[in-house]
């Protein structure tokens, strides 16, 4: 049987398999992906990513190119509820267009200041990207349309079985590490007997349980109903609740309903699935189906464990989301980012292999939050039901509709509006960050107070040349050096270069950065985490040696 020899397999070529490869392939670890799909996402499924995303893929230098995907640059990213599509609008929350954002994001302060802004694209754009940048770097091999059949772990290594869907002999990947981001149906997950904890089977009027989701081409629509463009659209009746994401804003959308008891999605042809918009939509319009299928609203799941030995798991493997906020494939890339800097340290000897024991504890926790969030936004939402009135042309039903407006309206910003989930997740009882006996601002979705505490983003900076301070981090690690004041930064240098690790000293001498991060010396882990912070680097060994797993 053929073998390929190569540093990690990853199975699995969504977005959290993808990010992983970019991250290992940037740093000069080789990478073997296989998906048994036969080329990247067709349909759109996630259509959100969130500002902290996209700072990561400013990291990797494609921002721009993700940003440039989906929606036209002036198209507007608001979230709109309508009775129906083309009736009565019940409240709308308005937010920028790709251009706008882009500007807009040098203005911002406070909860929002962030190098990028969320970006409204679907995950096929995102995906098609993320895949081009892999293939680009060398040592990173991707081939979709090849399926994982095993994999046996020994003490050195992992070796996976991989089969191409079009026959032909099966062959070996040889490997010093496994990851398994292989999707809710995780193969590895199941072969390292895993299981999901949390809750699933949620019932609600909308947003639990069947899900019929309908990929679509009505470039009609825009001419035919007489409301302003909006990226997500919801409708609120008691007939046929749904949301729907403009894809590219010409005529392609990402329809999803609630099934009712009676509609089994098995029996659903093209022409019911159309039957299902219009009746969203409320006028007849002309609707090619470009795909459908059913899914399941109502999972907040999270794995009970995220590795065991060589091998590990990310994305939808170890957590799966109902779609509210648009948590889920925004989590899986974060999963990439903290598991990709870790793997490639402890293979090159820049740390100690118990450094890879932090991934789970800091993943998991956050898994957990972010599912809960998730589960609010999708109460706040599906438990919310329409009364008998709300299309009548009544007294009575405009009533009602002014009270669903003014509820859909604070709904909206409070799911869409999330700086605190976006850049509040923390790592707080990780090994790999060293406390300063700090208190982290408290967790709220909609409210973000930046913080240097230990275990955190870093606070966001525009600097006075107009630069974003993350811009200046490097990409392995940064020593911030903070104020006017002559700080002997030598030890950090001397305790990094003992161990081979690249450390960029970053001197700031703004007053406001300084104030922000409340001491002159920060240390940036390479996934733009603060894992220190001081007066003095007097301790560096000892501070370094645990921010590398107690790498000597």
């Amino acid at each position: 049987m053929e073998s390929i020899q190569v540093d990690v397999m990853i199975c699995g070529g969504g977005p959290c398999g993808l990010m992983l490869a970019n991250e290992l392939g940037r740093r000069g670890v080789s990478v073997f992906l296989a998906d048994e799909k036969a080329t990247t996402a067709f349909n759109p499924q996630a259509n959100a990513t969130q500002a902290r995303t996209m700072e990561h893929f400013r990291r990797l230098g494609f921002a721009d190119e993700i940003r440039a995907q989906g929606l036209p640059p002036d198209f507007p990213t608001d979230i709109a509820y309508f009775t129906r599509y083309a009736q009565r609008e019940l409240a709308r929350f308005r937010l920028p267009s790709a251009q706008q954002a882009k500007l807009k994001a040098r203005e911002l302060r406070g909860s929002w200041s962030a190098a990028e802004l969320p970006h409204r694209v679907s995950q096929k754009y995102v995906e098609a990207v993320l895949r081009q940048q892999a293939e680009q770097l060398p040592g990173v091999t991707v081939r979709y349309g090849h399926r994982v059949t095993g994999f046996t772990e020994t003490a050195d290594g992992v070796t996976t079985t991989v089969q191409a869907q079009s026959g032909g002999a099966p062959f070996t990947v040889e490997s010093r590490y496994l990851v398994g981001a292989d999707g809710p149906r995780s193969f590895v997950r199941e072969r390292l007997g895993f299981r999901y904890t949390g809750e699933t089977g949620i019932s609600r009027d909308f947003m639990g349980g069947r899900m019929f989701a309908v990929y679509l081409r009505c470039p009609e629509f825009y001419q035919r109903v007489p409301h302003a463009p909006a990226w997500m659209n919801v409708t609120f009746n008691r007939e046929r609740r749904a949301f729907m994401a403009a894809v590219d804003g010409k005529g392609e959308f990402a329809f999803h309903t609630q099934l009712r008891p009676h509609e089994k999605e098995e029996s659903i042809t093209d022409a019911d699935a159309r039957a299902l918009f219009i009746a969203a939509t409320g006028i007849d319009l002309d609707v090619e189906v470009l795909s459908k299928g059913g899914w399941t609203a109502g999972h907040s799941l999270v794995a009970e464990h995220f590795q065991r030995g060589r091998v590990f798991l990310g994305g939808d493997a170890v957590h799966l989301f109902t779609p509210t906020g648009g948590l889920g494939y925004n989590t899986a890339v974060e999963d990439a980012v903290n598991l990709g800097w870790k793997l490639a340290a402890v293979m090159q000897g820049k740390a100690h292999a118990s450094l890879l024991d932090s991934y789970e504890l800091e993943r998991r926790p956050l898994a957990i939050r972010n599912t809960g969030y998730a589960r609010a936004f999708a109460d706040s939402l599906g438990l919310y039901t329409p009364v008998e009135e709300i299309e009548e042309d009544s007294t009575r039903g405009e009533a009602a509709r002014s009270e669903a407006g003014e509820y859909l309206g604070q709904h909206g910003r409070a799911e869409f509006n999330i700086p605190g989930i976006t850049f509040g997740g923390r790592y707080d009882g990780s090994p790999a960050i060293v406390p300063d006996g700090s208190q982290p601002p408290a967790d709220a979705p909609n409210v973000y107070t930046p913080s240097a505490c230990p275990g955190g983003r870093p606070p966001h900076a525009w600097l006075e040349d107009g630069s974003s301070l993350f811009d200046a981090f490097g990409f392995d690690w940064t020593l911030l050096v903070l104020g006017s004041a002559a700080i002997d930064t030598t030890p950090f240098s001397s305790a990094m270069q003992r161990s081979n690790v690249d450390l960029r000293i970053v001197r700031v001498t703004d007053p406001e950065v300084s104030a922000l991060y409340e001491a002159p010396l920060v240390l940036i882990r390479p996934d733009q985490i603060v894992a220190w912070r001081g007066d003095t680097g007097a301790d560096a060994v000892a501070i370094v040696n645990r921010l590398l797993g107690e790498h000597k």
